[in-house]
């Protein structure tokens, strides 16, 4: 088995980059959803209730991110210590994060067609992993739960027999693709590693409604999910991936090997 997809999304609900490496920090990888799009309340917006939020690229600069959405962009910084707060709410959490420039909540407003602001998270915040699954006080950035999602290339293939069409991954939102596996063999994994780098397998990620929206385009297709319930449903949720804690820091690349510890 090994490493056959590496994907950060810096900013969360908006595109993702495709990397051949990447080092993980106590965030999860480096640039991984640091920033994030909010309301006029501090509450975050996401592609469940915003889908055209896939539309907006993201590009790492020198220093921050540059947004883009068909012909128009801008760039931004990544706020100084001295920039203002903001008490953000992103699920069950309340997190304190940095104010970006006014001008790329006024750009993201006038693109999504509602009022948005963006903040960033600052080296200096801890949002704690829930206490059930973390092992060693794990923190983490922006992501739903967990600093990384890990599917096998052969559960997307596997889901994609069942399809009248395939899908690609990034349906999924991965930031770790795995290949040369069994179909769902990620469901039995408790500790793995990849390269030099161990992981604990902590739990499935249930899915949403984002499955069902298209990356490139922001259409729904409803038979994503429809499908994924027939067959992948535990509990009255829809699991499809694997979501992994790590205590130490280290580097992960397109290639390296996974074997199963555990």
């Amino acid at each position: 088995m090994q490493l056959s997809g590496i994907t950060i999304y810096p900013v969360k609900s908006c595109a993702g980059i495709n990397l051949d490496c990447v080092t993980l920090d106590c965030f999860g990888p480096v640039g991984d959803r640091r920033w994030l799009v909010v309301d006029e309340h501090g509450c975050f917006i996401s592609q469940r209730d915003h889908a055209p939020m896939a539309l907006v690229r993201v590009e790492q600069v020198q220093g921050g991110i540059r947004l883009s959405l068909g012909d128009s962009s801008i760039q931004t910084v990544i706020p100084g210590t001295d920039a203002p707060e903001l008490r953000v709410s992103i699920w069950e959490d309340s997190v304190r994060a940095l104010l970006a420039d006014s001008r790329a909540g006024e750009w993201l407003s006038a693109q999504l067609g509602r009022p948005c602001r963006l903040v960033y998270m600052p080296d200096t915040c801890q949002r704690l992993v829930d206490g059930l699954y973390a092992r060693d006080g794990e923190t983490v950035g922006f992501a739903d739960g967990f600093p990384l999602l890990l599917i096998s290339q052969a559960s997307l293939d596997d889901l994609n027999s069942r399809l009248d069409k395939p899908v690609p991954m990034n349906r999924f939102r991965p930031n770790l693709v795995v290949s040369g596996c069994d179909r769902f063999a990620e469901d039995g994994w408790r500790r793995i590693r990849i390269g030099q780098v161990e992981f604990d397998v902590a739990k499935p990620c249930s899915r949403c409604v984002m499955p069902s929206i298209d990356q490139a385009t922001a259409q729904r297709d409803g038979q994503i999910n429809r499908v994924l319930a027939s067959f992948r449903r535990v509990n009255g949720q829809v699991l499809f991936g694997q979501n992994l804690l790590y205590q130490r820091a280290g580097s992960l690349n397109l290639g390296d090997s996974v074997e199963v510890l555990e």
